[in-house]
C-alpha cells in the first residue's frame, strides 16, 4: 500500500484552506478549540415518481416544527449544527432552531434546552444550493450522547433536500414547538418519518491540545444502515463509533442508500460528493470507502432497466479518483471489499439485482481492491461476512433477511473487522499495510 507521507506538505497547505478546521471557539473566554465533525447525514435531492421508493416526507412544510434526534460519536462542551438547502431551487427561511439533550422518543431534557443562533440571529435564510453552519452552542454532550434538534419553518417551504434513510424516528408538528419539552400533537398524533430534513451535520469543539479527529465512512445503503434496527443506532459506523469513542475519535456516516460510485441515482455519485460529505468536514483524517455494489447490480433491474454494468476499468478509475482527491488533503483512504449478495432482494421487483455475471465483476473489483496497492489500507468485509460454504452468499448470522444488507449482528461484525491499531496509527509513520499472500504475482 502506498504511504501518504509524500502528501504531508500539501496537507499542511490544505489546513489553511479548509474553513473551521482550527477555529477559535470563544473570544470572550479566551479558550481556543478545534472543531471535529461528530455526526452527519449526507444530503440528497427529494425525488418524484422516477424512483420506486416513497420519499417519507411531505411535499412542503409551513408553520411547522421538525424535531430530529441524532446520536453523536465524539462528545464536547460546545457544538454547532449544519442545515442544508443543497438541492433547493429557492431560499429556505428558518424561523427558529433549538438543541437539547434527547429524552425518550420526542421528549427533551428541558434543562439543557439551548437556542441556536446564526451570526447572532435566531433566524436565517439559506440560499438555494447552499448550507449554513450555526454559531457555537454551549451544550456539553458525552461521547455517544444523543441530542434533539428542533427546527421551525414559518413560511411555505417545499422540501427538496433530505436524507432518505435516517433509521431514526423524527417528527413534524404544527406551530413553533422548538422549546416544547415534549411535542404537542394535534388529536394526539404527530406525523413521523425516518428521513432527515435540512439537518446534515453536527460538529463538536475539543480542546486544542486534544488529539481528536474523525473517521468518515462513505458508501451506499449498507453504510447508511438499511438492514439496521430502527432507532437502534446499529449501523456499522455506529458500532465503529463505539469502538473509537474511548480513543477520542469521531465517526461520521456519509452513506446514501442507493448511492453509486460512478452514477447519480438516489443521491449524487460518490466521486462528485466526496469533497462535500467527507473532505470538507472538520477534523477528518481517514475515510473508509465501501461503494460499488449498486454500480454493478442496478443495471437491468427496475431501477435502471436499460443500464449497462460498468467495466472493471471504469470502476477502478473511479476508486483512483477518490483516493487522489483525498490524498491531496492529506487524508488516508481505507478501501473495503464489496460484500456478498447472491439471491438479493427475493420476492421484490428487484429480485434480478443479482446474477452470476454481476457477481463475477464484484469479485474482480474485490481482487483489485485487495491487491492494487491504491488504497492505504484494506478492510476485507467480503471475507468477514461471506458464508464459507457458499462464498457468494452472506452468512445467515449476518443477514438482515434480504440477502444484501447486513443486520445488526452483521454490522457489528463489520465494525469489529476494522483494525483499530492500524486506524489509530499516526499517518505516514510505520510500514504500509502489506498486500495479502493471495496477491502474490498480481
Amino acid at each position: 500500500m502506498k504511504s501518504i507521507r509524500q502528501f504531508s506538505q500539501v496537507f499542511a497547505m490544505a489546513l489553511v484552506l479548509v474553513p473551521g478546521l482550527f477555529s477559535p471557539m470563544s473570544q470572550a473566554s479566551g479558550e481556543r478549540s478545534n472543531w471535529v465533525a461528530t455526526w452527519s447525514a449526507s444530503p440528497q435531492p427529494v425525488w418524484g415518481d422516477e424512483l420506486l421508493f416513497p420519499t417519507r416526507v411531505p411535499e412542503q412544510l409551513e408553520q411547522q416544527t421538525v424535531r430530529q434526534v441524532a446520536r453523536l460519536s465524539l462528545g464536547g462542551k460546545r457544538l454547532r449544527i449544519e442545515l442544508s438547502n443543497a438541492y433547493g431551487s429557492r431560499p429556505v427561511t428558518i424561523g427558529k432552531v433549538s438543541v437539547a439533550l434527547a429524552g425518550m422518543q420526542d421528549a427533551i431534557d428541558a434543562e439543557t434546552l439551548r437556542q441556536v443562533m446564526f451570526d447572532g440571529s435566531p433566524t436565517v435564510t439559506i440560499p438555494a444550493g447552499a448550507s449554513m453552519t450555526s454559531d457555537p452552542v454551549a451544550l456539553a454532550v458525552e461521547p455517544l450522547g444523543r441530542v434533539t434538534v428542533s427546527t421551525y419553518l414559518p413560511e411555505e417551504t417545499p422540501l427538496t433536500t433530505f436524507h432518505w434513510d435516517g433509521r431514526q424516528t423524527n417528527w413534524f408538528v404544527e406551530g413553533d414547538q422548538t422549546d416544547a419539552p415534549q411535542l404537542v400533537r394535534g388529536d394526539d398524533v404527530a406525523e413521523s418519518t425516518t428521513a432527515r430534513v435540512l439537518l446534515t451535520g453536527i460538529d463538536v469543539a475539543v480542546d486544542t491540545d486534544a488529539d481528536a479527529r474523525a473517521v468518515a465512512v462513505i458508501g451506499d445503503s449498507i453504510t447508511d444502515g438499511a438492514g439496521a434496527s430502527l432507532d437502534g443506532d446499529s449501523r456499522w459506523p455506529d458500532f465503529l463509533a463505539e469502538r473509537l469513542a474511548p480513543h477520542g475519535v469521531a465517526v461520521i456516516n456519509a452513506g446514501i442508500s442507493g448511492g453509486r460510485l460512478l452514477s447519480d441515482g438516489m443521491g449524487t455519485r460518490v466521486v462528485d460528493r466526496l469533497r462535500r460529505d467527507v473532505l470538507d468536514k472538520p477534523g477528518v483524517q481517514d475515510v473508509i470507502v465501501l461503494v460499488g455494489i449498486n454500480d454493478i447490480a442496478w443495471p437491468g433491474t427496475a431501477l435502471s432497466p436499460n443500464g449497462v454494468s460498468p467495466s472493471l476499468e471504469a470502476m477502478t478509475e473511479g476508486y483512483r479518483q477518490l483516493v487522489d482527491q483525498a490524498h491531496v488533503r492529506g487524508i488516508r483512504v481505507i478501501g473495503a471489499t464489496l460484500t456478498p449478495f447472491s439471491g438479493a432482494l427475493p420476492g421484490t421487483v428487484l429480485d434480478n439485482y443479482y446474477d452470476a455475471k454481476k457477481d463475477a465483476l464484484r469479485q474482480q473489483v474485490n481482487e483489485w481492491i485487495r491487491c492494487s496497492g491504491v488504497f492505504d489500507v484494506v478492510i476485507d468485509l467480503d471475507a468477514a461476512l461471506r458464508d464459507e460454504s457458499a462464498p457468494s452468499h452472506l452468512d445467515e448470522r449476518f443477514d438482515s433477511g434480504d440477502r444484501l444488507h447486513p443486520g445488526d449482528e452483521g454490522n457489528r461484525a463489520m465494525a469489529e473487522t476494522v483494525d483499530l491499531d492500524n486506524l489509530l496509527s499516526v499517518q505516514g509513520e510505520g510500514d504500509a499495510t502489506p498486500l495479502p499472500a493471495s496477491c502474490a504475482g498480481s
